[in-house]
């Protein structure tokens, strides 16, 4: 049995698209972001932390560390640019940019995982990261057209589909792992098969 954190990635990334699409209703059209650094910052930390250790350490079977490691060290990546630009008040530009080449990749991968019914749940699986790296191709519009509130709410509700699907990955994956590891212990508290008792002569 391998031990793996992807449930963290994923809950991490969920509330990371739930918060992306309160900024981009509510938080792009103002002149300071500073207010909605910390989100950002603690979102990118967890995922280029988590989805770094996965890269260096292919603790999954096959394509998964690329799937879910990869795409979660770009996404932290994202986040944490994003954070610490609204931290120090420049603009997002070149962070929505580095999005959009994310986001192919996401497609690229989301598409992959779809078509070889990688995964326990395909559809939803891949369909959460076509939509995100959709999100990150057309984060750049997004940021050049930020005054049209009507892309806003649009890019908004995509945005919050997004959170949707991962939170029923997420959560579906949380009640599994609670069955399937919960005989699992950690080889500090494993005991030694006790030794045959010897038979009396």
């Amino acid at each position: 049995m391998f031990i793996d954190w992807v449930s963290l990635l994923l809950i991490n990334a969920m509330f990371g698209y739930f918060l992306l699409a309160a900024f981009v209703y509510r938080g792009l059209g103002e002149l300071d972001h500073a207010k909605w650094a910390p989100g950002f910052l603690m979102v990118g930390v967890i995922s280029l932390v988590f989805g770094g250790v996965m890269v260096i350490q292919w603790p999954l079977p096959g394509p998964f560390n690329s799937a879910f490691g990869e795409m979660s060290v770009l996404l932290g990546v994202i986040f944490l640019g994003a954070g610490v630009a609204m931290t120090k008040g420049w603009s997002l530009a070149t962070v929505t940019w580095y999005g959009f080449f994310a986001g192919l990749a996401a497609i690229v991968i989301g598409a992959r995982i779809i078509l070889l019914k990688l995964t326990a749940a395909p559809i939803p699986s891949g369909g959460a990261i076509i939509l995100s790296g959709l999100a990150g191709v057309l984060s750049p519009l997004g940021w050049y057209a930020r005054s049209d509130k009507r892309l806003r709410v649009l890019g908004m509700l995509l945005l919050i589909a997004i959170g949707f699907i991962w939170a029923n990955v997420t959560y579906r994956a949380y009640w599994g792992h609670m069955q399937t590891l919960e005989k699992w212990m950690p080889p500090s508290m494993r005991q030694a098969a006790p030794a045959p008792t010897p038979h009396p002569r």
